[in-house]
């Protein structure tokens, strides 16, 4: 895989591969080309050269099957400020898939900011907003998770509650990719890193 940036080469010859239960941690320094790499990899930035594949399959001739079996979150959170929490996560995964209004407030109480269901989402703090975005995530009932700096204004539970729903998705057969600077799950057999240098 390679892409440039104008006249800088940021991704040079990267090739990976991740398996079901397992989660790729992407490090190195700011500007290195962490998130450029998660967006190729998610088929929102198009690449010079190289190809990704799901299932065997390169993305472009299988889109669809790749789109529904991706979830990905950005630095920034896309929640909608006039919404309220609750209302958040039922418009945002309703565009997936049918969800239940218990599987929502189960979901909102296993992150711990059921308190914040009928608040607007401009009232939340950065962390709460986090925990929200990450609970799309894990309503989305995805196979591959690519997550750009998933833990950002996470607290120390919040860190150890994401842990934990990490954990269970690879327990499951998921996989995760993620662009860090915080290492996750450390010491576990099933977690590597990729080090990205300028």
């Amino acid at each position: 895989m390679h892409l440039w940036r104008g006249d800088k080469h940021l991704l040079r010859g990267i090739d990976l591969a991740l398996h079901r239960g397992e989660l790729l941690q992407v490090v190195g320094p700011n500007g290195v080309g962490k998130t450029s790499l998660l967006r190729c990899i998610a088929g929102l930035l198009p690449m010079e050269s190289g190809e990704v594949k799901w299932s065997g399959q390169d993305i472009r001739k299988s889109r669809d099957e790749y789109t529904r079996a991706l979830s990905y979150l950005a630095h920034t959170n896309a929640l909608k400020n006039e919404l309220t929490a609750l209302e958040n996560l039922r418009f945002s995964v309703s565009l997936l898939r049918h969800v239940t209004p218990q599987a929502l407030v189960e979901t909102l109480e296993r992150l711990q900011i059921s308190q914040c269901s009928d608040l607007p989402v401009r009232a939340l703090s950065a962390g709460q907003k986090r925990r929200l975005a990450i609970a799309r995530i894990l309503l989305s009932e995805t196979t591959l998770w690519i997550l750009d700096e998933p833990i950002t204004n996470l607290d120390a539970a919040g860190i150890a509650l994401f842990e934990a729903c990490v954990a269970q998705h690879l327990e499951r057969g998921g996989a995760v990719l993620t662009a860090a600077h915080q290492l996750l799950l450390k010491g576990e057999p099933n977690v590597r890193t990729l080090e990205l240098r300028p």
